[in-house]
């Protein structure tokens, strides 16, 4: 993807145009399976494999470092902002899994952004459901080529230029949906995780919404299908005539009836 924004201007100046270009950017691998026998620690130093955070319910990933001065930031206030307006919440219907892509980063670390984070969400339970990892560099650089995330670490500033999006996964590590830029729409975000899910969650009037609309993997968006619309108000047409009807042949008969009951009395 050619539309990079990169973490930081210092980064912009001293990583190559022909680099970002070349390096920087994120491949969309729908349907790719996770490699879940990774290692990483939590934000209280314990060594997790990834799966323990799948196997029940979707997660969306997002790939950043805790110490970014500007772009993780701008994922993570998107990503929240979002969460908040969701009626799913993080540990109950899916989980969120943030993974820094610097080995040098420190569980301490990944404990002070997960209580910054949990505290502007605002959900209770969430801190079960929202999870800040670090690792080596094998397992971020395996999970991450995994995901098509692809970044440049630049060793004169410290810096590293990625592009900004975030992943939603199937509860059995299979990419199912990417999301670009920091700003991540609610009504895409919640069918994603229903998606995901196979539809196990959500009302049946989001069950309804669901079918209205499709992924457009271009885009990261979904968009609505007029077709499958005019059909479901076709239906719904159909269904509401015949019910019309069949209220007015029961008034019908009961006219007739109490008529028949007059007539004999």
């Amino acid at each position: 993807m050619l539309g990079v924004l990169l973490g930081t201007s210092a980064v912009r100046a001293q990583v190559t145009p022909d680099k970002v270009v070349e390096e920087v950017r994120i491949d969309q691998k729908i349907n790719t399976r996770l490699p879940l026998d990774l290692s990483f620690r939590n934000e209280n130093g314990e060594i997790v494999a990834l799966r323990e955070y799948f196997g029940k319910r979707p997660v969306i990933l997002a790939f950043v470092y805790y110490e970014c001065p500007m772009l993780c930031t701008q994922i993570l206030n998107g990503m929240v902002a979002t969460l908040k307006t969701l009626k799913f919440t993080a540990g109950r219907e899916f989980e969120v899994l943030t993974v820094s892509i610097d080995p040098s980063e420190t569980p301490e670390l990944a404990r002070g952004k997960k209580e910054q984070y949990l505290l502007s969400y605002g959900r209770e339970g969430a801190e079960t459901g929202w999870h800040f990892l670090t690792g080596d560099k094998q397992s971020i650089d395996s999970l991450a080529d995994a995901a098509g995330f692809h970044y440049v670490y630049d060793e004169k500033t410290d810096f590293y230029a990625h592009a900004a999006a975030i992943m939603v996964v199937t509860p059995e590590g299979t990419l199912a949906r990417y999301f670009f830029g920091i700003e991540y729409p609610a009504r895409d975000l919640t069918f994603a995780v229903m998606e995901a899910s196979q539809e196990r969650i959500g009302s049946t009037v989001d069950q309804l919404l669901l079918l209205c609309y499709q992924y457009d993997p271009a885009t990261g968006k979904y968009s609505l299908l007029v077709s499958t619309v005019l059909k479901i108000s076709a239906v719904i047409t159909v269904v509401a005539i015949g019910g019309f009807m069949l209220v007015m042949l029961r008034r019908e008969r009961k006219a007739r009836r109490r008529q028949e009951e007059g007539e004999n009395a």
